[in-house]
C-alpha cells in the first residue's frame, strides 16, 4: 500500500538538547547539596522503550486506567475539544492514547505530535500515518518544556492540545503552572487543552507503581548514568547505585532517586563528583493532586475548567480545559 509522505510538508524538525545542555544540566544539578538530574534526560531511545514496558506492568496503574478513561469516554473528551482543530499532543510519545481520541475525530485537520525522542516519534507518526492516510500529520521534535512554533500552514484551525498521562506531575507546581502557561502560549487565546492528572491515593499503591517488581522502573531511573556514561565520558558503574521510590506524603509527590551503594568519586567530562555511601541524586517528581487542587493550579496560569472524568475507583483524572 503506498502511504502519503508523513514528513513532506511539516515543520523541519527542531534539534534536540545537544550534549553540551545535557553537560551543562548535569553539572548544575551535581553542584547541588541535593545533587539533582533533570527527568526530560529519561527518554533517549533505551529509556523510552523501557518507559514503554513499565506502561504495561501490572503495578503501574496510571496507563491503564487512563486508557479506560479514555474508550469509555472518548467520545465525550473529542466532542469538549473544537471541531477541525488542529490537535498538538506535548510529549507525544506512544500514540497508543490518541488514537483513542482520533476515532472520534473524522474532522481533525491536523496532529501535531511533540516529543523530544526523534527516533521513536517517527516511528510512531509514520504507524499512524498508515492508519490515517487522509490525516495531515506534522511532527516536532523538541523538547516541549521549551518554546517551539506550530506549523505555519495550519491556517485557522482551532488549536487544541492533549497532555496525557501525568506527566504534569513531574513538574513542581510552579513550573506546572509555567508550563501550563507556556502551552497557552503555543495554542493561543480560547484554545482546549486535556491534560491527564493523577489523583492522591494510598502511599502503597502509589510507591508499588515506581518500583515494581520486575525490576524496570529501576533499570529505567539507572539507565540515565548509562547515557551521562556514553554522551558525556562518564565514569558511572548503574550496579554501584540503587533505585529508590518513595512518597512524600508532606509534597504529595512520589520520589525517584538513585543511592549510591558505597563512597565513590565518579567523572563526568573531566569533572569529579564524590558521593558518600547513601547518598542519591533526585531524578524525578510524580506530584499527585486533588481534583480542586489541579484545577486551581491551571487557574493560576489562566485555564478554565470545562469538565473533568475519573475512573469509578478515582485513581486518576483527565481535565480539559479552556484558555481564557
Amino acid at each position: 500500500m503506498t502511504i502519503k509522505p508523513v514528513f513532506a510538508d511539516a515543520t523541519p524538525l527542531a534539534h534536540l538538547p545537544d550534549d553540551r545542555a545535557f553537560l551543562e544540566d548535569v553539572l548544575a544539578g551535581f553542584a547541588k547539596p541535593q545533587k539533582t538530574l533533570p527527568a526530560k534526560y529519561f527518554y533517549d531511545a533505551v529509556g523510552s522503550d523501557l518507559f514503554e514496558q513499565i506502561t504495561r506492568l501490572p503495578e503501574y496503574y496510571p496507563t491503564r486506567t487512563e486508557l479506560g478513561i479514555l474508550d469509555m469516554r472518548g467520545a465525550e473528551i473529542a466532542a469538549a475539544l473544537p471541531c477541525g482543530a488542529a490537535l498538538v499532543e506535548f510529549g507525544s510519545g506512544s500514540t497508543v492514547k490518541v488514537r483513542r481520541l482520533l476515532r472520534h475525530m473524522p474532522d481533525l485537520a491536523a496532529y501535531v505530535p511533540v516529543d523530544v525522542s526523534e527516533t521513536f516519534l517517527r516511528s510512531e507518526a509514520a504507524a499512524l500515518q498508515g492508519d490515517h492516510p487522509a490525516l495531515r500529520i506534522a511532527p516536532i521534535a523538541a523538547d516541549f518544556t521549551q518554546p517551539f512554533a506550530l506549523p505555519h500552514d495550519l491556517g485557522d484551525a482551532p488549536r487544541a492540545g492533549f497532555f496525557p498521562g501525568s506527566t504534569i506531575g513531574n513538574f513542581e507546581p510552579a513550573e506546572a503552572a509555567r508550563l501550563l502557561r507556556q502551552f497557552g502560549d503555543v495554542l493561543g487565546e480560547g484554545a482546549t487543552l486535556v491534560v491527564g492528572v493523577d489523583l492522591v491515593k494510598d502511599a502503597a499503591v502509589l510507591e508499588a507503581a515506581y518500583d515494581d517488581a520486575a525490576g524496570v522502573t529501576a533499570a529505567f531511573n539507572l539507565n540515565l548514568l548509562t547515557r551521562i556514561d556514553r554522551d558525556l565520558s562518564g565514569t558511572f558503574a548503574a550496579a554501584a547505585f540503587a533505585h529508590r521510590a518513595v512518597f512524600n506524603r508532606a509534597a504529595s509527590r512520589i520520589e525517584m532517586h538513585l543511592v549510591s551503594r558505597a563512597d565513590q568519586t565518579v567523572t563526568v567530562a573531566g569533572h569529579a563528583f564524590a558521593f558518600a555511601e547513601g547518598e542519591t541524586i533526585h531524578t524525578e517528581n510524580s506530584y499527585k493532586y486533588t481534583l480542586d487542587g489541579f484545577r486551581a493550579l491551571a487557574a493560576e496560569a489562566g485555564w478554565s475548567p470545562v469538565t473533568v472524568w475519573t475512573d469509578p475507583e478515582r485513581l486518576f483524572s483527565v481535565h480539559a480545559l479552556r484558555l481564557g
